[in-house]
Parts: C-alpha cells; structure tokens; sequence
C-alpha cells in the first residue's frame, strides 16, 4: 500500500490475526525471552538496537535516579495512594507529576545547557566559561551542579562520569562539555559545586544521541520504578496518614479562629 504524502504513520507497532510486531521485530519470536526491557524501551524510542555498552550506560543512568529516599515525589505518591489505595497508579502519577525543573526534570535542563555550550562557535572552554559566569551573574541556579547532602563531590556522578568514558564509541562532546563547565563553575562561584547525578545522567543520554527534549522520558521511567517500591513500602510500613499529621501539626494557623495547631503569639 502507497503511503500518501504527509499523511500520519506509525512506526512502533503493527498486528495481525495471528503476530505482534514491535518496529520490524516479531514480539514473541524476536522479543520475548531473547531480549530485557532496556534493550526494547531504547529501540523503541530511538529506533535503533542499543549495543551492549549502550546498555551498560543506559542501566546505569535509570538506576541512578530510581530512588533518591522521601523526596517530594515519592511523599506525592505516598499520600495520594493513602487517598485512593484502590488506584496504585493514581499514586505513581501523582509522584510523576513532580519529575520537574526543580527535581529530576534537571537532566533535561543540564543537556540543554551542555548542547549550546557543545555547539558554540567560540569552542567549548568559552562557551562553559560564558555559561558559569552568566548563572553566577544573575543567581540562577546551575542545572546538574550542587548536591546538599555529598561533599565535595556527588560519588553518583563520578561513577557515572566514570561508565561514560569507558564507552569505546562516545564521540565525547557531552563529557569534554561538562568537564569544562565544571571547571568554569569552580571558578565563577570560587569554590568547588559538585557535579550532581542529573548533570551526569544528562551527559550520558547526550552521549548516546539522545536529543534534551526527550530526556525527561527517561528520567520517568526511571522515577516510575522507584515510586512502585515506595508504593510497596507503604502496604507494608504506612506513612501517609504519619505524614499528614506532621503537617497538620507543625504548620500553624494564624488567624481569629480556634483550633490545635493555632499559633502562639
């Protein structure tokens, strides 16, 4: 059949009576059994066979930023499956909804960052050099820099950093980008801002071809893991309600009325 000019098409799956097709692959001859859930979710996406240092790097970078403890996402996901237990996804979504510009969504942010400094004219040294002195500048934070918890730096990135440059077919622009910003940065700030883990996952998905809009992708299907195990805690160890009460607790009311957690003059 003729496929007619700019008429809408699909290339991710088809079906007949009797087979599946995942792209150009059999489901259950080529696919299942044969290949692991990396291996599919990348080619889906990207339309191409990942290779095994691919993976490598892939696996790495979803397990990094899985599970980063009671973050405002997982407590999202926590309280609103104590509202509606009868929806577990209704809590995963919840959580999802804060993979934003201020947590997780930073991955997005960095690459962006690490692209335009990779494509500048004046070189990458220069380019980082402009960047740093710009955020520093105007008190912006640095996607992909500072971590409150590790000092001096975020053990996480340097691992990461680390898998990247064993990848023997990296072109490498994305790790030469944020080792000269991290330089820059050092010398803007005056001190040492550690590369977090999403700067470092940011790299690494730019190494693989990547584009930045489809970063946050990634960084979904990652979190969305961690927020069923938060799920599966909260059947077993329920902090919901604990949670709630904190809240309604330390956070008083100031006004005319009465209440229990009026504040004190």
């Amino acid at each position: 059949m003729t496929q007619a000019k700019n008429t809408p098409y699909t290339e991710l799956c088809t079906h007949s009576q009797t087979s599946i097709h995942y792209r150009n692959e059999n489901l259950v001859e080529d696919i299942l059994g044969k290949k692991t859930f990396t291996e599919v979710m990348f080619s889906q996406i990207m339309g191409r066979e990942a290779s095994a240092h691919d993976l490598r790097v892939v696996d790495a970078a979803l397990i990094a930023i899985m599970e980063h403890g009671l973050t405002p996402s997982a407590i999202a996901t926590r309280l609103v499956y104590m509202s509606s237990p009868e929806n577990i996804q209704s809590g995963v979504a919840a959580g999802l909804l804060a993979v934003g510009s201020q947590f997780i969504g930073t991955v997005e942010n960095c690459a962006v960052l690490l692209k335009q400094i990779i494509d500048a004219p004046e070189g990458i040294e220069a380019a980082a050099r402009e960047v740093a002195q710009r955020h520093q500048r105007e008190r912006k934070p640095l996607p992909g820099f500072g971590q409150h918890l590790h000092k001096p730096d975020d053990p996480r990135a340097a691992r990461l950093l680390a898998i990247g440059r064993e990848h023997p077919e990296f072109k490498g622009d994305y790790l030469k980008a944020i080792a000269a910003l991290s330089t820059e940065v050092d010398l803007a700030y005056g001190k040492h801002i550690t590369i977090n883990a999403t700067g470092a996952v940011g790299t690494l998905l730019g190494e693989l071809g990547i584009p930045p809009a489809l970063m946050r992708g990634f960084a979904v299907i990652s979190r969305a893991a961690g927020l069923v195990a938060h799920i599966a805690e909260e059947q077993r160890v329920p902090t919901g309600r604990f949670i709630w009460d904190l809240v309604d607790h330390a956070v008083p009311y100031q006004g005319e009325g009465e209440g229990h957690n009026k504040a004190r003059p």
